[in-house]
């Protein structure tokens, strides 16, 4: 099911960039934009629209649990290599609505006080509530990226965490949180342009790391890394979508579809009032 603000696509986005049985990382092509038949000017109008419809859905969301404590809540999962539009996601499509009702959180290099703990530990503690759409720049998945990558952690130590996300994220729904994980795919050669304007530009100089080009080395390694996420832990209560992203206008597009078509699933309700209306009418009228 497409978003009904959303008017270009020729097929499903959630159906269409889901990962499933023989799914290759290597298969898609960054450049692509798979499903939409508009251009770019179509893509920005067809965000704008979308925006309201999903300002309506989050406000609906929120409004709910305020009466329903065990109303339902949504977390987007943003995985990607650097420079590949997490913060323009964050900006461009979860922006559009009142931050009162989004939970954001970055994670970054465990402090020491985490490094106590098992991996998910942290984690935890940011799962949106009751109502919230909560967003995960970056995530537990960190830990079987990064870990396996730069071997922070034995082998066997990864493959126990493989299987304690799939129960972790199957607790999750079975509590209400609808999880959707998307990774942003963009090129090598993409990256490296994208790093290359945060280094011509000096309004940029704050967005660029020395180390991503570190990272940038490991490259294949990575590659490696999240395909063997994709096959370790795309479930079907909690699938991974990989969206391809040399074109920014479409990955902001089609992240706000797969958001959207969460919420038209769980197709928040305004809440009754649990007040006599006319009787607050009637002695509204009387001050």
């Amino acid at each position: 099911m497409t978003a009904k603000s959303q008017k270009n696509w020729s097929d499903d986005p959630a159906r269409l960039l889901r990962v499933g049985d023989g799914f290759s990382l290597a298969d898609v092509d960054p450049d692509s934009t798979p499903g939409y038949e508009g251009g770019k000017t179509e893509g920005q109008d067809d965000l704008a629209a979308g925006a309201e419809q999903f300002d309506e859905l989050q406000e609906r969301l929120f409004a709910q649990s305020r009466l329903h404590h065990d109303a339902p809540a949504a977390l987007l999962v943003l995985q990607a290599m650097d420079s590949a539009g997490k913060g323009g996601i964050v900006r461009h499509v979860i922006g559009a609505t009142d931050p009162q009702g989004v939970h954001l959180k970055a994670f970054k290099k465990p402090t020491e006080e985490e490094l106590q703990h098992d991996f998910l530990w942290r984690i935890e503690k940011e799962v949106p509530k009751a109502g919230y759409i909560g967003v995960f720049d970056r995530s537990h998945y960190e830990d079987v990226l990064i870990g396996r990558v730069r071997e922070l952690a034995p082998p066997e130590e990864i493959e126990r965490r493989y299987d304690a996300i799939n129960d972790f994220e199957k607790r999750l729904t079975d509590h209400g949180v609808h999880v959707v994980k998307v990774m942003l795919h963009i090129s090598s050669d993409e990256q490296k342009a994208r790093l290359q304007e945060r280094l011509d530009r000096p309004d940029k100089h704050w967005k660029y790391n020395p180390g991503d080009v570190d990272e940038r080395k490991l490259w294949p390694q990575y590659m490696d890394a999240y395909q063997a996420v994709f096959e370790r832990t795309s479930t079907e209560r909690a699938p991974w979508h990989v969206v391809p992203a040399n074109a920014k206008w479409y990955a902001r597009l089609a992240v706000q579809a797969l958001v959207l078509d969460t919420l038209e699933r769980i197709d928040p309700q305004w809440p009754a009032a649990d007040f006599d209306v006319e009787a607050e009418k009637a002695r509204l009228a009387a001050t």
